[in-house]
C-alpha cells in the first residue's frame, strides 16, 4: 500500500536527517524561529473568514495518484495569489520522493505571505515537528492512520510546545473519534483514503456529528467546485482544504474567489 511505503521512506529520511543536523542544533533553528516569528493562530484563522468558511489552499507540485500536476509551478506567485483570492491559510507540501515538495518550498512561502502556514508532510518523529518550527510553520499535519495513539498525543504535545497547532487527518468514523480523543482541536476529515486512494466525497458531511463543536473541522480533497463548498457550509464544516483544482488553474485568484463565493 501507497501509505506504507512512503512511512517507510521517511523513516530513512528523518535518520539521514537527524545525522546530517543534530537534534540540539535544529532546536537551536527552531527557537530562533520562533523568537523572531512566534506561530500564528493556525485554528483562530480558519474561524474568522469572511466567507463563512476558512479555506487552507494547498502548494503541490504533484501527487502519488495523479503524478505532476505542475512541476514548474513558481510558489511565491501562486502563495501570492492565494492571498489575495481569499485564502486564510496556505499548506505546502514538504515531501519530496512522492510530493516533489521540500521544506525550501515551506521557508519560501513563510517569506512571502503573513497567512498561517501549514506543513503538509507525513509527521512520525519529534525531529519534523522542530524542522517545522525552524523553517516557519505555524501548523503541522497528523495523519491518524499514519501513527499509534501514544504517538499521536506525543506529537501533539511536542507541536504546541512550539506554540503550533496540529491539523490531525482522519478518514473514518474510528480514526475521528481517535483524534477526538488524542485532542485534536482541528480536526480535517479526507475525502481521499490514503490506503487506496479512493474518493468518498460524502465523508466529511457525514462525519460532522461526530466532532465536536469547539473543534475547528476541515474538509479535504476533492473539493472543486462552488457548489461543493456550498455543500461543506451548510454541513457546518468550519474549513476546506484545496489543492489540485487551484494549482491547475490558470488564475489561482480567481479561481479561489469563485470557489468561495
Amino acid at each position: 500500500m501507497i501509505l506504507d511505503e512512503i512511512l517507510a521512506e521517511k523513516k530513512r529520511t528523518v535518520g539521514y536527517s537527524r545525522f546530517r543536523l543534530p537534534l540540539a542544533d535544529l532546536e537551536g533553528k527552531a527557537t530562533s524561529m520562533s523568537a523572531m516569528s512566534p506561530a500564528k493562530d493556525f485554528a483562530q484563522a480558519l474561524r474568522s473568514s469572511a466567507a463563512g468558511i476558512g479555506c487552507i489552499a494547498e502548494f503541490k507540485r504533484r501527487s502519488p495518484s495523479k503524478g505532476w500536476i505542475d512541476r514548474e509551478a513558481n510558489l511565491p506567485s501562486v502563495v501570492s495569489a492565494y492571498e489575495l483570492g481569499g485564502a486564510t491559510a496556505i499548506s505546502v507540501l514538504t515531501d519530496t520522493p512522492f510530493f516533489g515538495g521540500s521544506l525550501d518550498d515551506l521557508r519560501v512561502a513563510r517569506a512571502t505571505t503573513r497567512l498561517p502556514i501549514l506543513r503538509k508532510d507525513f509527521i512520525i518523529d519529534p525531529y519534523q515537528v522542530a524542522e517545522a518550527r525552524a523553517a516557519g510553520a505555524d501548523a503541522v499535519l497528523l495523519i491518524v492512520a499514519a501513527l499509534r495513539d501514544s504517538d499521536l498525543r506525543g506529537l501533539l504535545a511536542e507541536i504546541r510546545r512550539w506554540g503550533m497547532e496540529a491539523l490531525v487527518e482522519a478518514h473514518d468514523a474510528e480514526e475521528v473519534a481517535r483524534a477526538v480523543s488524542a485532542g485534536a482541536r482541528v480536526l480535517g476529515v479526507n475525502h481521499r483514503d490514503l490506503r487506496t486512494f479512493q474518493m468518498n466525497m460524502d465523508l466529511a458531511v457525514t462525519m460532522r456529528p461526530l466532532v465536536p463543536s469547539d473543534c475547528v473541522m476541515v474538509a479535504e480533497s476533492g473539493i472543486r467546485t462552488a457548489a461543493d463548498v456550498h455543500r461543506m457550509r451548510g454541513a457546518r464544516i468550519d474549513a476546506i482544504l484545496v489543492g489540485e483544482s487551484l494549482m491547475q488553474a490558470s488564475d489561482p485568484a480567481l479561481a479561489l474567489r469563485e470557489l468561495l463565493a
